[in-house]
């Protein structure tokens, strides 16, 4: 059970990076996105993604904290995968394409490290909830930047 937990806490172990293990997780999650089927409704998959990774990652958040020995421990990713897919919810319009997936991407990761309010003191939060809401908060920020970009760039509404 240690293994199942260890494989999804780290998604599938991208979290095991020797550099920058939170930008790795991302990148997994951008795969995981490319491969959503365009036969689906995109925002409603994002949803579903988020909602897996926040129950099951607040819970793995005090074992990845037990099992690593520190707050918010740098192979634990999950919160990454679900921060990220909060910046790609949508409720209307087309797949996204690779450019806003980007965006969704750098956007998310800047503001994932700088923690703006009040995502920093989100993350002070016990175990899973501290691990997991601050990412929500990130990709929250992330998400108007990503709304931005489609509303102005790209010319497509939310």
């Amino acid at each position: 059970m240690d293994r199942l937990k260890e494989l999804t806490a780290t998604f599938f172990y991208t979290g095991y990076s020797p550099f920058a293990s939170g930008t790795v997780g991302t990148a997994g999650a951008l795969v995981l996105a490319l491969l959503i089927p365009a036969s689906i409704h995109y925002g409603l998959a994002c949803l579903i993604i988020v909602a897996i990774t926040l129950a099951l990652g607040i819970p793995l958040g005090f074992w990845g904290e037990k099992k690593w020995g520190r707050k918010d421990p740098g192979p634990f990713v999950l919160d990454e995968v679900a921060g990220y897919f909060v910046a790609l919810l949508r409720f209307s319009g087309p797949r996204p394409g690779i450019g806003e997936l980007l965006v969704a991407f750098f956007v998310f990761r800047l503001f994932d490290v700088i923690k703006p309010p009040p995502a920093r003191r989100i993350e002070s939060l016990a175990g899973g909830w501290g691990i997991m809401l601050d990412d929500i908060v990130a990709g929250l920020y992330a998400l108007l930047a990503v709304v931005v970009y489609r509303d102005y760039y790209l010319g497509v509404g939310f």
